[in-house]
């Protein structure tokens, strides 16, 4: 039984979801189907889950605390070949603040409530309770771990001391404010133009075409898998059904887009989709 099993079991046993990561702080390719999609291969997705692919998933969204998913077979090569065991924060309802240097200890032991700390190899990780969005690079050497975002054990001892989830410290809002610092502004929603039309209208009313677009964006934002397929194919059904009247509009295409952006699509990704599926159907 190797060590990071070992450290995996403990800390499911004390109510931590648990990973294994290859050597290099990487996850295990579980499921290929999600590997950057919203069930772990993208932090800013906005959507968690519950992931609905095979046990076990990719990345954060494969943590767990079930022991039969732990020492299941699909995890038995992996455990082999781990160099260190991860862990979701929010998934046991924390927070880490990861801090990476003495200079960082240092602001947050002057700043900060004391809460339960981990040793990691090149400085601490302080745990409180209570989740929020992940975020890196909030001060200086100073990371947030938290929703969709894994973090490695590393501490003397195999496991999670006694009592390590009721002996953190609420999360503080001095923590919380840190991310709400430094979020950037909205980028502008980059779309392509619509299809210049000439072909039969099939509208019987306004409201036909608003209904197919509204379709098309709860489509795209209920996607919890296969992101870059849904869009494209909801562009194909809207484009198919709609691209060949005039009727479509710019703002229509830029009401699209930002369904597709919001779920961590690039704009250019989005260009790429809508331009193959116009080609596809010759629109």
């Amino acid at each position: 039984m190797s060590a990071p099993f070992r450290t995996a079991l403990e800390l499911a046993a004390a109510g931590i979801p648990v990973l294994p990561l290859r050597k290099g702080k990487v996850p295990f390719a579980n499921c290929r189907a999600c590997l950057y999609t919203s069930c772990g291969g993208r932090p800013n997705m906005k959507t968690p889950g519950p992931c609905t692919c095979p046990a076990p998933c990719h990345g954060w969204a494969a943590a767990t605390t079930e022991t039969g998913v732990i020492t299941s077979p699909a995890w038995a090569t992996a455990w082999q070949g781990a160099g260190a065991v991860a862990y979701h924060p929010a998934g046991a309802g924390l927070t880490v603040l990861d801090l990476d240097n003495d200079e960082a200890i240092t602001w947050a032991q002057a700043s900060l409530p004391r809460t339960v700390v981990v040793a990691t190899t090149r400085g601490q990780h302080w745990l409180y309770r209570g989740t929020m969005p992940s975020a890196n690079g909030v001060r200086p050497g100073v990371d947030i771990k938290s929703r969709m975002a894994y973090a490695r054990w590393i501490s003397p001892g195999p496991g999670a001391p006694p009592g390590l989830l009721a002996r953190a410290a609420g999360l503080p809002d001095a923590v919380r404010a840190l991310v709400v610092k430094q979020r950037p502004a909205a980028r502008p929603v980059i779309a392509a133009p619509a299809p210049a039309g000439g072909g039969q209208c099939p509208h019987r009313a306004p409201a036909y075409l608003e209904r197919g677009i509204a379709m098309a964006e709860q489509r795209i934002t209920d996607a919890r898998s296969a992101v870059h397929a849904t869009v494209y194919g909801a562009f194909l059904a809207v484009l198919s059904r709609h691209g060949r009247c005039g009727c479509l509009t710019d703002g229509h295409v830029t009401r699209l887009f930002a369904a597709a952006q919001a779920r961590g699509e690039t704009a250019r990704h989005c260009t790429d989709a809508w331009t193959n599926a116009r080609a596809k159907l010759g629109v």
